[in-house]
């Protein structure tokens, strides 16, 4: 996959709506790219399965994790004024919130523009000026003027997910990559890359890359995945927070341009540290640039999969994202390259004496 192509797939992951439990049209995409790659299957969540092709069933299973949904909202209560009400599907910043744009589902399927509203500054009292923003006092407004008139014209019904309204573009002078749903769009990228530049190669071990759903809700899909794939070893893909604009610089631990970060630690996981230090000490050997860092909140599809089965070695190789969970995400395209070329170069050299050691 060249770089043309690779940001294809990026754009195209980008753009594509997936809130939480409505990733179709992401598995869409994955299934166009892929194709060529190996054997799809999906079970009830709508979890997507990419078995290699060349797996022959009888060695270690290695799992390459990314999930497929991202931050969005959906449709709580139609106002008798036309406006919607809404509930945040993962984790929001309410400020972050108000006035822009977003695509809202309708009865068939399609899509139509919104944008999220709150009251207006004329309107406010001083104290409501002060106060943090709620989004109980929000509202998407779709331009309808009752509620007649969003069920029988606009088609749009309870519980329709909605999705920020952001198109993927391309710095090529800066390598600067500005999009939605970076938070695991990179990563489900990245695990398509790995499995491209692996091709006609002779592994020792299986590989199965699943994109899980509903990651934002408390990694929900990569519950069954890890279960149903049943791995032996895992390397996560994530779309993880960039800290280079906002931390103390010798707190910069997830820049990017510097490569994907490595965490040794996040709220619900201690990274295997064998694993981990096989990851470090080969990405130096081969001068692949990578980030580590010690995370005190957070969490990853990573959580569920190491505690699977009778224990899994997992590892998290985050590509850095400036202000995820928002709209509008701010990545490198190099860094999903230096992402993939680690985690085909692990793959390259794994073994079942090698996982044992983990």
């Amino acid at each position: 996959m060249d770089k043309k192509q690779s940001l294809e797939l990026c754009a195209a992951l980008s753009n594509a709506k997936g809130a939480p439990g409505f990733e179709d049209e992401v598995l869409t995409v994955l299934r166009a790219f892929g194709a060529e790659l190996g054997d799809f299957r999906e079970d009830s969540l709508r979890n997507l399965y990419l078995s290699r092709r060349g797996n022959k069933g009888s060695r270690p299973v290695v799992q390459l994790d990314a999930h497929t949904d991202e931050v969005a909202f959906m449709v709580q209560a139609i106002k008798p004024n036309g406006t919607l009400r809404f509930t945040t599907l993962g984790g929001w910043v309410n400020s972050n919130i108000p006035a822009h744009r977003v695509w809202v589902q309708t009865a068939d399927g399609s899509y139509i523009p919104g944008v999220t509203a709150s009251k207006p500054p004329h309107f406010m009292s001083e104290t409501e000026r002060r106060a943090q923003p709620v989004v109980e006092d929000m509202s998407i407004d779709i331009g309808a003027s009752s509620r007649e008139e969003v069920v029988e014209s606009f088609h749009v019904r309870m519980a329709a997910p909605v999705v920020p309204d952001v198109t993927f573009t391309y710095d090529e002078k800066h390598d600067l990559m500005v999009g939605k749903a970076f938070d695991c769009r990179l990563g489900c990228a990245s695990i398509l890359r790995t499995l491209d530049s692996l091709r006609g190669k002779d592994l020792s071990v299986d590989v199965v890359g699943a994109f899980s759903v509903q990651e934002e809700m408390g990694t929900r899909g990569a519950a069954v995945t890890a279960n149903t794939v049943n791995p032996d070893l895992a390397i996560v893909f994530e779309g993880c927070p960039a800290d280079d604009t906002v931390a103390e610089p010798y707190m910069v631990q997830t820049a990017i341009h510097k490569g994907p970060m490595l965490r040794h630690i996040d709220a619900r996981m201690i990274t295997n540290p064998r694993f981990q230090r096989y990851a470090l000490d080969l990405a130096e050997e081969l001068g692949i640039p990578v980030q580590e860092s010690v995370r005190t909140g957070g969490s990853t599809n990573g959580a569920p999969i190491h505690l699977s089965n009778q224990g899994v070695p997992v590892i998290v190789i985050g590509i850095p994202v400036r202000y995820i969970h928002t709209h509008y995400g701010i990545a490198a395209h190099s860094d999903v390259e230096n992402a993939a070329r680690l985690a085909a170069a692990i793959l390259e050299r794994m073994n079942a004496d090698q996982i044992s050691r983990f």
